[in-house]
């Protein structure tokens, strides 16, 4: 078993349970989780600082002892003999080469580049037993997605819960405060999340699993974060897979992941103030046309993100 030494920087608490490293271990590699300074590869995540930021908020007397994330990395790494292999990878909308890496994996589509690959996030909550990776977990959701499932048609059985939408975000910064304003006015909307219970901490401590409470709703609102093509998460399918129909805000392009017409988008609805979306909630026949779609239309692998992983490491150990 060949080892490599793993270090990351801005990468989120659980990156460790995340696809890298499961299939890292599946390809027969020992992980060591290391420091900066000591790594084969340091993994840049989403929150690591790329750039100083203003230090006008310390006073002058201070500013010398207050460094950035980037001047900590390469002190941390000046003492090295050889350099280590870098890679960036985020789960958020932030651009592949926003770190000057050797090898990225983001949302972005159309990056040609060998060193670049796409994994959007939705894919980290796939059941990928079929192909032998095992071992990632979706615990927010309460269970990984298969494919039998989004591959099948919606079904009517959303038609007979609460004819309303559940909602479950941390906050409400816009676009979300105008979109729950939107749905709100043509049916009910009922907010779940840090923004709605001030006693939650956060997502990952809700004291609910989302599977479990969509159950009672028609609808979800999941929109995204932010739009950016290729920008697409778990919402649209785990929304989906809980016989709920999704009532999303994505770009155009996120048909090259999932059937646009088994989802409500808001976003082609925009110019207009949503009047559509009325429509569409007080008509049978779309409804059941929605009802009657698959999200999936294409049976994704794993396989290219393995064997990108094998290569990555492979250079990172060579």
């Amino acid at each position: 078993m060949r080892s490599v030494r793993i270090a990351t920087i801005g990468s989120p608490s659980d990156y460790r349970q995340s696809l890298l490293p499961i299939i890292a271990q599946s390809l027969g590699f020992k992980i060591d989780w290391v420091r900066p300074k000591d790594g084969n590869l340091v993994i840049f995540g989403p929150f690591a600082n790329p750039e100083p930021k203003s230090l006008g908020w310390c006073p002058k007397p201070l500013r010398p002892a207050v460094k950035p994330i980037n001047q900590l990395l390469i002190e941390a790494l000046s003492s090295r003999k050889s350099t280590p292999l870098t890679l960036f990878h985020s789960a958020e909308n932030i651009r592949h080469d926003i770190h000057k890496t050797d090898y990225s994996i983001s949302f972005d589509l159309n990056v040609q580049s060998e060193t670049h690959f796409r994994l959007p996030y939705w894919m980290e909550m796939i059941d990928w037993s079929r192909e032998g990776i095992i071992g990632n977990q979706n615990p927010r959701y309460g269970q990984l997605l298969k494919f039998e499932r989004l591959m099948q048609p919606l079904g009517n059985t959303f038609l007979n819960r609460g004819w309303g939408a559940a909602f479950l975000s941390s906050h409400i910064r816009e676009p979300r405060n105008t979109l729950f304003d939107a749905v709100h006015k043509v049916i009910p909307v009922t907010g779940f999340g840090a923004h709605f219970n001030k006693n939650i901490e956060d997502h990952h401590r809700s004291g609910f699993l989302k599977h479990s409470l969509l159950q009672d709703f028609a609808f979800n609102l999941c929109p995204e974060n932010g739009m950016y093509p290729g920008y697409y998460t778990e919402k649209i399918p785990e929304a989906f897979y809980a016989q709920c129909l999704p009532i999303t805000w994505a770009d155009e392009n996120v048909k090259i992941d999932f059937n646009p017409n088994a989802f409500i988008n808001l976003a082609p609805m925009s110019w207009c103030n949503f009047t559509p979306l009325e429509e569409i909630i007080e008509s049978k026949k779309l409804l059941a046309s929605y009802a009657s779609e698959a999200l999936l239309l294409n049976t994704p692998s794993i396989l290219p993100f393995r064997n990108f992983v094998k290569r990555m490491l492979e250079d990172a150990t060579s």
